[in-house]
């Protein structure tokens, strides 16, 4: 029996100990909001961090994710949640020894000139060590033992969560279990985040500005993913350099994230800052692509009709495009609400000038437009959102916050419209197939 054994004895056990601290969790919290009874919830969220910590994992990754919805969970509780990104404690030697060995057999040392047992970068589902060959400097990117057998434990412990946030939104929260679930899933196997390495390489072979690293594929398994190390530092270094500078970099950032969706269809869904590295002549390293999402041309094109119906303040063509993604018995309140939620994030877009990316309200302003949004849904019967809608927003909010730190100003509305001139969403469904060829 191996370590990855999705045995019942190590679900049980699992489970039993998240269940025990996440059903406390959703129970102190609705008490708190139905039954008025307090709870300090600084002290409860910090317990709540540590708990999330110490198991890794799926749930924590599925923490990384509620952070960045905005209000799903008190503030107390998206500010613990939220430090997870970038302060998960990595696993000690021994065990980088055990799972090394496990995936590339007893003589695994041999493939590498040095090989680095401290993790260089600690996260969720897995952490990356620093080796050498004799041609080059490699990252290893190595699974935490038995997240196959956790994930589907940890995935109960999400609907608890949602239950929070339906009480708090007015959204039926179905097709988002059902949309992170199965993308927490794919990130499991390494595999399949090769081949996406290869598909984002196809996309940019003629973008100079971007780089991807390269697969080393004859080292890597579905739980280990070798790859060519790429010198960068973080883009926060460059958050007091010159405007020119930041304008320059968030430019960079919005072809790396939108030119795959409006070319190709294809989304990169988790844009956070530790995903993407700037090299020493300002050129970007596109990082991580476990969370990839695809999808055909015509909803792409309904992303394309909601812009065009806003600039236009044009209702008919609003609701098409709502129903193009899946969006189903609208009413106008309904609408009205979802309008609310759309002007916010395709503000910038909107206006044809030269603007920062929010101008209204600070960095608390996305949290307060959701708030509203949230109380006119349930207002009026709330929605069920569809699956493919969950990412795409997802990438749009967390690529916004990227750009306000930045604190670019540029004039997007003229790039997007560069980036969508002459779309056709049949070129698109031609364009990704060829991908894959």
């Amino acid at each position: 029996m191996t370590e990855e054994t999705n045995t019942f004895s190590k679900r049980a056990k699992r489970y039993a100990s998240v269940t025990k601290n996440a059903s406390s969790t959703t129970f102190r919290l609705l008490a708190s909001k139905y039954l008025g009874i307090k709870i300090d919830e600084e002290m409860h969220a910090e317990d709540i961090k540590k708990m999330l910590s110490n198991l890794r994992g799926p749930l924590m990754k599925i923490a990384q994710i509620l952070s960045t919805i905005p209000g799903i969970l008190p503030e107390a509780y998206e500010k613990e949640l939220a430090e997870l990104q970038s302060n998960a404690p990595p696993m000690g030697k021994l065990f980088v020894k055990r799972r090394m060995r496990g995936e590339l057999g007893d003589g695994w040392q041999e493939n590498f000139q040095t090989f680095n047992l401290n993790a260089s970068f600690a996260a969720s589902l897995g952490q990356v060590h620093i080796a050498e060959t004799s041609k080059e400097k490699l990252a290893c990117k190595l699974q935490y033992p038995d997240m196959s057998s956790a994930i589907e434990a940890d995935l109960k412990q999400l609907k608890l969560f949602f239950k929070i946030f339906e009480t708090r939104s007015g959204i039926n929260t179905k097709n988002i279990y059902t949309e992170v679930s199965e993308r927490l899933r794919e990130e499991l196997d390494y595999t399949q985040e090769l081949d996406n390495m290869k598909l984002f390489q196809k996309i940019f072979k003629k973008t100079e500005f971007i780089y991807i690293p390269e697969a080393i594929e004859k080292l890597s398994t579905s739980k280990l993913l070798t790859m060519q190390w790429l010198d960068g530092c973080s883009i926060k270094d460059f958050f007091d350099t010159s405007l020119e500078q930041r304008n320059d970099l968030a430019q960079k950032l919005f072809h790396a994230w939108y030119m795959p969706l409006y070319h190709y269809g294809v989304i990169h869904g988790d844009p956070h800052l530790g995903n993407y590295t700037v090299r020493q002549d300002n050129t970007l390293n596109l990082l991580d692509f476990g969370c990839i999402r695809i999808f055909p041309g015509a909803f792409v094109q309904g992303i394309i009709d909601l812009y065009k119906a806003l600039l236009k303040n044009d209702k008919e063509m609003m609701v098409h495009a709502y129903e193009t993604w899946g969006f189903k018995d609208l009413n106008n309140d309904l609408i009205d609400a979802l309008e609310n939620w759309a002007r916010y994030v395709y503000d910038p877009l909107l206006e044809d000038r030269v603007r920062k990316i929010q101008e209204h309200g600070g960095p608390e302003h996305g949290k307060e437009v959701a708030l509203a949004t949230y109380k006119q849904l349930q207002k009026n019967g709330g929605i069920q959102p569809p699956q493919e809608f969950v990412f795409v927003d997802r990438a749009a909010v967390g690529l916004g916050s990227a750009f306000l730190r930045l604190q670019a100003e540029l004039n997007w509305h003229q790039m997007f419209e560069a980036l969508i001139e002459g779309f056709d969403s049949k070129k698109v469904d031609k364009r990704q197939k060829s991908l894959k060829n």
